[in-house]
């Protein structure tokens, strides 16, 4: 039986925050990979855009996701275009049960609002559109990697936690 969690979705729909807490209920520990990624890299995710490209950062991703997807009993916080490569979704079920968090745009708009230096992605005048332009792309990669899908909208960090618990349970009791 898989004893770790992936936790996928779009940046802004709480994986971090998320992420810790479930780790913290379930006594695993937490690994958040944009934090591995930046280690390995020696520098922020901002700057590997801006200074290498989006192509060399999904490529420390894929590295990332190779070092860390065997790992037993931990929760996995995702970046967003995680799912972009099959590869890093074929690893990560091996060990991990893979948790899609949602989000309306217009909440991930409000939570990312503040950040606008550390979302290389959402650099553009129109930051709505092209959350809803990203969203409408990456939809079939999340749905198609997701075991469990849980929309955060409207929910704060805690309620969220036990959402994921009780569909852990169900997905289980048919695994």
């Amino acid at each position: 039986m898989k004893n770790s969690i992936a936790l996928i979705g779009f940046m802004g729909t709480g994986k971090t925050v998320v992420g810790k807490l479930l780790a913290e209920k379930f006594g695993k520990g937490f690994i958040e990979l944009d934090m591995e990624i930046e280690k390995t890299a020696g520098k922020s995710i901002p700057d590997i855009f801006r200074d290498d490209g989006e192509i060399h950062f999904r490529d420390l991703e894929i590295e990332a996701v190779k070092q860390i997807a065997g790992k037993k009993n931990v929760v996995i916080a995702c970046g967003g275009g995680i799912v972009l490569n099959m590869v890093n979704i074929f690893r990560l079920k091996q060990e991990c049960v893979i948790v899609c968090l949602t989000a309306a745009p217009e909440v991930i708009l409000q939570r990312v609002s503040g950040d606008k230096d550390n979302r290389p992605l959402l650099a553009s005048a129109d930051r709505k559109n092209k959350i809803k332009e990203l969203l409408e792309f990456r939809l079939p990669f999340y749905d198609r990697a997701a075991d469990i899908t849980i929309d955060t909208s409207g929910n704060d960090a805690p309620g969220v936690v036990q959402k994921i618990i009780n569909a852990l349970s169900e997905y289980e009791s048919h695994d």
